[in-house]
């Protein structure tokens, strides 16, 4: 099935080099490349689309409007996916834009899209109501919650890291039930008792959920062993 996609850029070049790329791709087709907000926002509600690749800063305003872009779906087109494709490894545009879910949700840094077939996978994984993450804007989003503090993962039990990395997997808690053959309320608990020790006690559910599971992402190699130190980007 071919995924339809709207293109937000300001820089001429590099709409034109990422719509040409794209072009290559079998299976995506951009139906329109645009410069600024209104424009892309008139796109989506014109074009059938799939998803949306927006930068954060556009014109009119050059702020957040991919941002708002995003959040704005959520209300007026919940079905399409979005890939943040920015420069910026900012743990507050982060945050925004996964405020109520990371289902269908990327964010990606230009920086580090050295093949087309990265965004190809962000686009893909999107449009699937899944989710990709930039490994550096993890650490930022990281940082900002836990500067100063040893690692509040070590708190967790062996059970509760094994319902945090199913979690990290994208699985609801049935889901999670299903897999590790655990009555669903058992995991509300543990969910609950993740949620406590991690400090997020007063965060709003989905809210929270996001931050437990880029906690545990950006800690551990996604299947529950250590990163080991982390070093200084190039």
């Amino acid at each position: 099935m071919t995924i339809r996609v709207a293109l937000g850029e300001d820089n001429y070049l590099v709409r034109e080099g990422i719509e040409r790329l794209l072009a290559t791709r079998d299976g995506i087709d951009v139906v329109a490349a645009v410069g600024d907000l209104d424009a892309l926002i008139a796109a989506v509600d014109e074009h059938p689309i799939d998803v949306v690749v927006t930068d954060i800063r556009m014109p009119p305003g050059g702020g957040d409007e991919g941002i708002r872009l995003a959040e704005r779906l959520r209300d007026t087109h919940p079905d399409v996916g979005v890939v943040v494709l920015s420069q910026y490894a900012d743990a507050e545009f982060a945050l925004a834009l996964l405020e109520r879910g990371a289902e269908g949700r990327a964010y990606l840094l230009k920086e580090h899209v050295h093949t087309v077939e990265h965004l190809e996978r962000a686009i893909h994984a999107v449009s699937s109501g899944e989710s990709m993450i930039d490994a550096r804007v993890v650490e930022e989003l990281v940082a900002a919650q836990t500067a100063g503090t040893t690692s509040r993962l070590d708190e967790l039990t062996p059970r509760e890291r094994e319902i945090l990395a199913h979690m990290a997997q994208g699985e609801n808690n049935p889901a999670i039930a299903t897999s590790l053959v655990l009555a669903e309320n058992s995991v509300e608990k543990y969910v609950s008792s993740i949620f406590r020790k991690l400090g997020l006690t007063w965060e709003q559910d989905v809210h929270r959920r996001v931050k437990a599971v880029l906690l545990y992402l950006a800690e551990t190699d996604g299947r529950g062993g250590s990163r080991g130190p982390k070093r200084d980007p190039a």
